[in-house]
């Protein structure tokens, strides 16, 4: 289960307001930014929110992988995303693929602001944690 996590989290996008509020749109650029790094989409499923004061709402979406998934939600009236890109490296090390994810869409976002974090998960071989069941 040894695997790459990776988020970002994108304040006031300046990218076409389509991506932040239609949920068709968003599906195609990240479906796209999945094919183009050679990720393996199985499905995908798209919520979009509604608006309020007039605003439109957000959107929720989910590109479940082979190698796990990419997770989105989008926040229009403030111009953020938060960004999810999680694969395993079980058969194949796929950590360059879930970066390329990452850069397509933050690049295709244009936030003025951008946070990352990196988290290397099931290290158990390295001994770096502990499973239920299984010594530490």
């Amino acid at each position: 289960m040894d695997g790459l996590h990776l988020t970002a989290d994108l304040y006031d996008c300046q990218c076409p307001a389509a991506w932040l509020v239609d949920a068709q749109a968003l599906a195609a650029l990240c479906n796209q930014a999945v094919a183009d790094a050679g990720l393996t989409r199985m499905h995908d499923s798209w919520v979009p929110f509604p608006g309020h004061n007039g605003l439109p709402g957000g959107v929720t979406g989910v590109v479940l992988l082979a190698e796990s998934h990419v997770a989105i939600h989008t926040w229009p009236e403030l111009g953020h995303v938060t960004l999810d890109v999680y694969v395993c490296n079980f058969s194949d090390d796929n950590s360059a693929k879930a970066q390329q994810v990452v850069d397509t869409l933050v690049g295709a976002l244009q936030p003025r602001r951008c946070q990352h974090q990196r988290l290397q998960r099931g290290s158990l071989q390295t001994g770096q944690g502990t499973a239920a069941g299984l010594p530490r």
